[in-house]
């Protein structure tokens, strides 16, 4: 853990940000009921048909946050566990996989039956439990990886596998009124595995004998009855009491989930009691968006990678981004990583000067577990990428010639986070500002007022700091009675930068100096392509 010697243990237990809060549940649950655990634990679930994306990122970052505030806050050991439900059938062909067509045999098969497309596991189960692990440990995160396979196979969950059986009909009451008529005649929450074909079979159980530890089924293929066990991995459970199971035999006492799963938390709550056991304290969050306000979904591929993030952004900004609000939808898309990078700087700034009750309350002290960088960011993401824009940067060592001369003391060797954000400026501007650059040209009042903002700035010493050159940009505003300065400002980015928006635009010819501003404005009078 971080060190936290500054903040007291009140400000810790009174902390209003959510992972706090949600930690606060737990240490409540475990007061309430008196529980006697050695470890409590807090699990995230994993599909694994398919390859990591950004919503495992976010769920296990998410939980992450919860569990290193309940460290500070409660002298119980925690783990957080990874569980890949990779004994479920594959019901289609993933799109990405190479020989899609090799593994059309083995449909319904669990994931860890199905040969390795990629053929360098023993299963496409394994591989994608492979990935998912590499996934996490690329952003440090510490996790124990519990595999569903293993898991019944090796009997660990056999007692609570007994436990549903002899709870047949309850479970079955819990279950048959969340369905749809048609699927209520086929419903039963065991799955058998077929010891023919290998599948795991949707089929209606004919009889359950709880002493026994069986059910009966009818075989698809052969029309005769077959009695099968429940446990060492014969059966596996439908998705809902298959959660519910799992709550219990693994004791599980935090899980946090999308939106789109608030019926399945509820049935498997009631399910979970059924077994005797409490449903783990639970956080719905709401799912992201894309750039047309439509769920994302990873089947319309409608959403943005992790690694497409990083290639634009630092990993701390899509920890901001997940960090913030997690209750709320929010738009996942290419346009939000500037003002998510430099809410990040902002934030991780302000945190060396903020007193410890503040500390707890800001993102950065959360991302970093209480152990924010300490060295100052003398430049936003926003400044770099319009600095990239006006120069037409293709490569870092253009943006580092002005960032020297603005701050003297810098350089990619003193300051490694800078010159992380100015490679990833140069990335976004390529890949986003520069196809959408659109230039116009100044109105009347637009050209006097520019005009007039050229002599002003003559006037002023080159090493003029930003304040005093934005207050400069304003009076030149207020002279030509810009009836909304904001629509001064609005021609600034539009005529001489070729975007609608941007950050301080006084910052911005500090930066990129006063002459050279100079020289751009009257190019843009003179009518010359400030594209080229």
């Amino acid at each position: 853990m971080a060190d936290n010697t500054d903040i007291s243990e009140e400000i810790l237990s009174n902390a209003r940000a959510w992972p706090f809060e949600e930690a606060r549940k737990i240490t409540k649950r475990l007061n309430n009921a008196n529980f006697d655990k050695d470890c409590i634990i807090l699990e995230t679930g994993y599909g694994p048909s398919g390859l990591p994306h950004i919503g495992t990122f976010g769920e296990v970052f998410r939980t992450t946050m919860v569990r290193n505030a309940l460290k500070r806050i409660c002298d119980v050991p925690s783990k957080l566990v990874a569980f890949s439900d990779d004994m479920d059938g594959l019901r289609k062909v993933p799109d990405n996989i190479p020989n899609p067509d090799s593994l059309i045999e083995h449909l319904n098969k669990p994931l860890t039956q199905i040969p390795d497309p990629f053929g360098t596991h023993e299963s496409f189960g394994d591989h994608n439990n492979a990935m998912l692990q590499g996934f996490l440990d690329s952003f440090g995160f510490e996790y124990e990886f519990m595999s569903a396979t293993e898991c019944y196979t090796s009997g660990k969950f056999d007692n609570v596998l007994r436990d549903v059986l002899e709870n047949y009909d309850k479970v079955m009451d819990i279950m048959l009124p969340t369905l749809r008529e048609e699927r209520r005649r086929t419903y039963s929450p065991f799955l058998p595995i077929c010891t023919q074909t290998g599948q795991v079979l949707q089929v209606p159980t004919l009889e359950h004998n709880s002493h026994a530890g069986t059910i009966v089924y009818e075989d698809p293929l052969t029309s005769k009855k077959v009695e099968v066990p429940v446990t060492g991995g014969r059966c596996k459970l439908q998705w809902k009491v298959d959660w519910a199971m799992r709550w219990k035999a693994l004791g599980v006492d935090y899980e946090m989930c999308g939106k789109d799963l608030i019926d399945s938390v509820k049935a498997s709550s009631k399910i979970c009691r059924v077994l005797n056991a409490p449903p783990p304290e639970n956080l719905i969050y709401e799912l992201f968006l894309d750039d047309k306000g439509q769920k994302i979904s990873k089947s319309k591929g409608n959403g943005i990678a992790v690694e497409e993030w990083l290639t634009y952004a630092p990993p701390e900004s899509l920890s901001l981004f997940m960090f913030q609000q997690p209750k709320r939808a929010k738009r996942l898309y290419f346009d939000v990583i500037p003002k998510n990078t430099d809410e990040y700087v902002t934030f991780r700034t302000k945190l060396n000067n903020e007193e410890s009750d503040k500390k707890v309350e800001n993102p950065s002290w959360h991302i970093h577990n209480g152990d924010a960088p300490k060295d100052n960011v003398p430049l936003s993401f926003g400044l770099l990428l319009n600095l990239a824009s006006v120069c037409h940067a293709e490569e870092t060592s253009v943006i580092w010639g002005y960032i020297a001369r603005y701050a003297n003391d810098a350089s990619p060797r003193t300051h490694p986070f800078l010159d992380t954000l100015a490679n990833l400026a140069v990335n976004y501007y390529r890949d986003f500002v520069r196809p959408s650059k659109t230039y116009r040209q100044p109105s009347d009042l637009e050209r006097q007022a520019l005009e007039q903002l050229a002599s002003k700035f003559s006037e002023l010493p080159n090493d003029s700091l930003s304040e005093d050159i934005q207050t400069v940009i304003y009076s030149v505003g207020k002279e030509y009675q810009f009836e909304n300065l904001r629509d001064w400002f609005q021609a600034l980015y539009q005529i001489l930068l070729g975007q609608d928006q941007g950050p301080r635009f006084g910052s911005f010819v500090a930066l990129y100096g006063l002459d050279e501003s100079i020289k751009l404005i009257k190019r843009a009078l003179a009518g010359e392509d400030l594209s080229a």
